[in-house]
């Protein structure tokens, strides 16, 4: 262990699996003292060779430290293994993935127990905490104080970014980019599946698909400038009706080639529907307008 073990902050871990162990590695490679609980015990052995405190039960491995890491399955989880544990005074972060609605009940659930709770969306996977230079990080939202606090612990296994004091804000945008990133997948998903069936080198195909996304990621920006002026005309280039018009050949390639289109139709459906309300000289972003309710 690190000789400046002294000096680091101790923490509670709750949760070993491959994501709390990822963690769990980066704080005791930094020095802290650190004690982990897992429902499944033998979880813990490895990191108990590396340095760190194994508690019984996860109410022993609370009341170890006042900062206490929670990284669990869901939600119920969280309210199973903090259910007989001693909550007052403590500060806890929760790095389970949820949604925004149970991170602000599980925030008042916490004060109510006399806890500060912290919630997060971690923006890695598990190779890319405690990796410096990955571009791993976490979201935090909750208690401004809460997170300055603890800041400099919370930077060791990845990069932080504050979203703001309302505690469902880390999920909220978790889940945002997580759902931007599934679409994107789903038009990757696609494209392959229009070209492996031709004589394509799908190694070279792959660079193109990459550059092209990237070079188009940054049209989120021009629907942030319509979605802030309420002008969704205002810079398009190409406009819904020249967009739906090209899409019947999108459909019509995947028809051609053997592929089914249901990942592209409920987008394509949504554009004809924006286009038929009257709206030709827009970009796409109106069909945000047709997706919030």
């Amino acid at each position: 262990m690190n000789d400046n073990t002294f000096e680091k902050s101790r923490l509670t871990l709750l949760g070993l699996g491959v994501m709390g162990t990822a963690l769990a590695r980066a704080w005791l490679a930094a020095g802290h003292p650190l004690t982990v609980w897992n429902r499944t015990a033998g979880r813990a052995d490895p990191l108990a060779a590396e340095g760190a405190m194994v508690a019984g039960t996860a109410a022993e491995a609370v009341a170890a430290s006042d900062l206490v890491v929670i990284c669990l399955l869901d939600d119920a989880s969280v309210g199973e293994a903090l259910a007989d544990a001693d909550l007052t005074g403590k500060d806890l972060v929760n790095l389970t993935t949820g949604t925004p609605a149970q991170a602000r009940a599980r925030a008042e659930w916490a004060e109510k127990r006399g806890a500060r709770l912290l919630d997060g969306g971690i923006m890695a996977v598990p190779p890319m905490i405690g990796a410096p230079g990955s571009g791993g990080y976490v979201f935090y939202s909750g208690s401004r104080a809460l997170f300055d606090a603890h800041h400099d612990t919370l930077a060791v296994p990845a990069g932080t970014t504050y979203v703001g004091e309302d505690p469902g804000f880390a999920a909220l945008h978790d889940v945002a980019l997580l759902s931007a990133m599934t679409g994107m997948f789903a038009g990757i998903s696609h494209a392959f599946a229009l070209v492996r069936k031709e004589d394509v080198a799908l190694k070279d195909f792959a660079p193109l698909l990459v550059g092209w996304l990237t070079a188009m990621a940054p049209y989120a920006y021009g629907i942030t400038g319509h979605l802030e002026s309420g002008d969704y005309t205002e810079g398009v280039v190409s406009n819904l009706a020249m967009m739906v018009e090209g899409n019947a050949t999108l459909l019509r390639t995947a028809e051609e080639q053997g592929v089914s289109a249901e990942l592209l139709t409920p987008f394509t459906a949504l554009m004809e529907r924006r286009l038929a309300d009257g709206h030709g000289d827009e970009d796409t972003t109106g069909v945000i307008d047709l997706l919030t309710r």
